[in-house]
């Protein structure tokens, strides 16, 4: 409802007729004399009712919001409470590896702890010798490495995109969509297409102008049920419909690649992602990645065609404005891009192994994830959401930390939560997930969820 004006002389109010009318009207009190939103206004208490849950946890819960207070190996210490950590994503466990940490003293010693330029005035020699081997690496024509995904998504889908159509995956990660969102502030539209259906998509881009720039933007292996989309459709949509597809493949990147017939799991070799590991070419092709994942790294990168990469220094903001990554992130990218080369299939073939028996054991105790893919993000929802407090602070009883998976950041039918079993974990802690699992079935009768057949 429109306010009635307030008596002003010369047009404006007395500061404190302006407080007094605040008061009366359910106003905080302006000290400036600005307007401020009426408390009682409907769009933050919409708001807070969304995520009530959320907040609750992580008001309450030891596993939300937590403080860790030390780590040995895969085992943290959070109060007095030692639990397995099952929610990193050092999928490789390069966070740990011994010749990685000894490689950063020198790094440091000869580049100091920040490269304070932005990447348009200067980049360490580091920066080309990472893309360098990034490249080789993924196969693909050039690498640009930024900071983070989210730098990447934010900046680069609206310079991508112009005023085109941004075809967005129903599933697609926050952070694409924020990006996609982003660009629709510049004026690109968005439409939506149902989860990994390339024929609804097909079908969408059929109807679209083809005079102006179209994205298809989407996840490679989904962050919270680790299955991947059928890339090879994708792919060929792009192509015969002369559509851009961009993938972020944050959690596929380091632990799944190409295929041989010496590939020690079925993740195949080298970790170079799921294009690779799919063996579908780079064609109208964008991949996006981090080194935050599997590498154990605060980098991200884009694997793009070298003439797009050029435009994007100059377009991209955190190339041009963003305090690049410190010099330990990229002295561990390039010590791990080493061990990758010497050992790296041993850890993903350690990686596969941990996976695998969680799943079989899952399986046996007719416990349900929507998991097909074996890879290792193991997603494991309730029956009933309103059970993710006392689910969780079992499990962190029985001293196993996990991702809570809560409303709005899952919908209610997939609350629950999340295992991401990595290199670094112990037979022994996989033997204690699986025991704990099972008391964990018969207390919660998980096995009312969707039952695996």
């Amino acid at each position: 409802m429109k306010e009635a004006a307030l008596p002003s002389t010369n047009g404006h109010a007395p500061a404190q007729q302006k407080h007094r009318r605040a008061d009366d009207e359910g106003l905080a009190p302006s000290v400036n004399g600005k307007p401020r939103r009426r408390q009682v206004d409907g769009w933050l208490d919409r708001w807070v009712s969304t995520t009530q849950d959320l907040t609750r946890l992580t008001n309450t819960h030891p596993m939300m919001d937590a403080v860790i207070d030390e780590q040995q190996a895969r085992r943290i210490r959070i109060g007095d409470q030692w639990l397995v950590d099952w929610a990193s994503c050092n999928y490789l466990g390069f966070d740990l590896d011994e010749e990685i940490i000894a490689a950063v003293p020198e790094y440091l010693a000869k580049w100091g702890t920040h490269p304070s330029w932005s990447r348009l005035l200067g980049s360490p020699r580091l920066y080309p010798e990472i893309e360098e081997q990034m490249t080789e690496l993924l196969g693909s024509e050039d690498v640009l490495l930024l900071p983070t995904i989210t730098h990447i998504h934010m900046s680069v889908i609206p310079v991508l995109v112009g005023d085109g159509t941004i075809f967005l995956d129903g599933r697609a990660h926050k952070t694409i969509y924020d990006g996609a969102m982003v660009a629709a502030g510049h004026g690109a539209s968005i439409v939506r297409f149902r989860h990994n259906d390339f024929e609804h998509l097909e079908e969408l881009i059929r109807a679209s102008d083809p005079a102006l720039p179209r994205i298809i933007a989407m996840d490679g292996v989904n962050s919270m049920t680790g299955n991947g989309p059928n890339m090879a459709e994708f792919s060929r949509i792009a192509r015969d419909h002369d559509v851009l597809l961009y993938v972020d493949d944050a959690h596929g990147f380091g632990v799944i690649g190409e295929r041989s017939q010496d590939e020690t799991s079925s993740y195949g070799m080298k970790g170079n992602s799921i294009l690779r590991h799919q063996g579908v070419s780079y064609d109208n092709t964008v991949l996006v990645a981090g080194l935050s994942k599997a590498y154990s790294s605060l980098l991200a990168f884009i694997a793009l065609p070298t003439g797009m990469k050029e435009a994007l220094k100059v377009l991209a903001p955190p190339y041009l404005y963003s305090g690049p990554s410190p010099v330990a992130s990229l002295a561990t990218t390039i010590a791990g891009l080493e061990v990758n080369k010497k050992r790296g299939d041993d850890y993903r073939a350690t990686l596969w192994r941990h996976t695998d028996r969680i799943l079989q054991a899952m399986h046996g105790l007719e416990i349900h994830t929507p998991n097909v893919s074996g890879y290792p993000i193991i997603e494991i929802p309730l029956a009933d959401h309103n059970e993710i407090d006392d689910v969780g602070r079992y499990l962190f009883d029985h001293g196993i930390y996990v991702t809570m998976a809560a409303y709005p950041l899952v919908p209610k039918d997939e609350v629950g939560f999340r295992i991401q079993p990595t290199a670094a974990h112990s037979d022994e802690e996989v033997d204690e997930l699986i025991a704990v699992l099972g008391t964990l079935k018969g207390r919660f009768q998980l096995d009312q969820l969707h039952v695996s057949v």
